[in-house]
């Protein structure tokens, strides 16, 4: 019972690893704040009143233009 549940479990681990090894990084946009006009890096939409400025960028500062390979 052991060794089966080992041969089941051993290929999802591989696939899972095998398929994070591969992926790339998620773009940063620059976000402006539509109430008091602050303007902040993120990889995905603060809240509600954040509209997206410009992007996408690779890294947190928002200098380095482009699309994380």
């Amino acid at each position: 019972m052991k060794s089966r549940l080992t041969a089941l479990v051993a290929p999802m681990v591989l696939m899972l690893v095998c398929g994070t090894a591969f992926s790339s990084g998620a773009p940063w946009f620059r976000w402006k704040n539509k109430v008091n006009k602050t303007i902040m890096c993120a990889k995905t939409t603060p809240g509600d009143v954040w509209v997206v400025m410009d992007g996408p960028y690779m890294e947190s500062r928002c200098k380095k233009p482009g699309n994380p390979q």
